[in-house]
């Protein structure tokens, strides 16, 4: 009897301990997920919850049990099956699964999306890319003028049809297509000598260089933008990055408080902003970033993070491979069955 006694106060503070750490967790990810919700209310439904899915369990148990008397056997197994299913396999199973990951891998998540949003607003508030592609636009502009410029000396220069004719004026069409002019006017020549070739060839290429220069500042002033407010917006934001990033060093924010994970958000949901607004001054690792950066909606990998729905969902798409998500899973359902086990044992139902 007393034997009995001791197996009842120890399971039932057994069940308590379990129960804790599980209820914990689920409340810790459903504060994640709703931080305006007042932690004490994530508690009371969590406790409730759980309390229900353990009764769930005790329900199963009992239905099986054949040396007790009990109306209704297979309407108890049902119903259990369903609390537990409901109140454990679709709330407290994965909700602590997602605090324990999240709590393993959120500082390496912060910095890595920090780090990724600072280098592309790093990108637009230097100028970078505008620059880069100013200069390639250029340097293309210049190659096809002197390839072209080659072809037309070397027409111009053919003995077998020295001087102006049908094919300069080809040659000439396509210089004034890159030039941006309507026409390049042919030079009144014989070119019967070499002399006069020579002479010609200098005329030519002085005047096209000369349009290639014009071309060029033309083509400079409509690939700057007229002000350089982005360039604000990204500096600004960048600043309050490297804030965020030294609060956290500093330990002001605690990325596994709901609150402050929810202000590492807010800052990285500005610079996530400033950079779809202006994405033609960004140049972007890889099409995924890409897409994360200007989508219709952006969400950071910070965001995700929070969201017990979106981390199962990536998991699920194979994303997480090679993080221990599979690790936290198997922990957190041997936690929940040492709670039940032991609920179970606590409360068994005796003839």
């Amino acid at each position: 009897m007393n034997e009995n006694k001791f197996l009842k106060i120890f399971s039932m503070l057994a069940f308590l301990a379990f129960a804790a750490v599980s209820c914990w967790a689920t409340a810790e990810s459903l504060h994640l997920l709703l931080p305006t919700i007042p932690l004490v209310l994530c508690w009371v439904v969590t406790v409730g919850f759980f309390f229900i899915a353990s009764w769930g369990t005790k329900m199963i148990v009992d239905s099986l049990n054949q040396e007790i008397f009990m109306e209704k056997r297979g309407l108890h197994l049902i119903g259990g099956i369903i609390l537990t299913i409901v109140f454990w396999l679709l709330c407290s199973m994965p909700t602590n699964t997602h605090t324990f990951f999240f709590r393993s891998v959120i500082d390496n998540k912060v910095s890595q999306d920090i780090t990724m949003t600072k280098n592309y607003l790093n990108q637009i508030k230097k100028n970078e890319v505008t620059e880069t592609k100013i200069k390639l636009k250029c340097t293309e502009l210049r190659n096809q003028v002197e390839l072209k410029l080659g072809e037309l000396i070397e027409e111009l220069k053919n003995p077998a049809n020295p001087g102006n004719g049908p094919k300069v004026k080809a040659i000439l069409d396509k210089l004034a297509n890159l030039l941006g002019v309507v026409e390049i006017e042919q030079l009144s020549s014989r070119g019967s000598t070499v002399q006069e070739r020579d002479k010609l060839c200098l005329a030519y290429r002085s005047k096209i260089l000369h349009l290639l220069e014009n071309r060029i500042i033309v083509l400079i002033k409509e690939m700057t933008p007229p002000n350089n407010d982005y360039m604000k917006h990204a500096e600004n934001d960048y600043k309050n990055l490297e804030l965020v990033e030294k609060y956290i060093d500093e330990k002001t924010l605690d990325l596994t408080n709901a609150e402050d994970v929810n202000t590492v958000c807010e800052q990285l949901n500005k610079g996530y902003a400033t950079i779809k607004s202006y994405a033609q001054f960004v140049d972007f690792k890889n099409e995924l970033d890409k897409e994360q950066y200007t989508a219709q909606n952006p969400v950071t990998k910070v965001k995700r993070m929070i969201s017990v729905f979106d981390v199962w969902s990536d998991f699920l798409k194979g994303e997480y491979a090679g993080h221990g998500f599979f690790f936290w899973v198997m922990i957190s359902i041997l936690v929940d069955i040492a709670a039940f086990i032991f609920f179970d044992i606590a409360f068994k139902k005796r003839n």
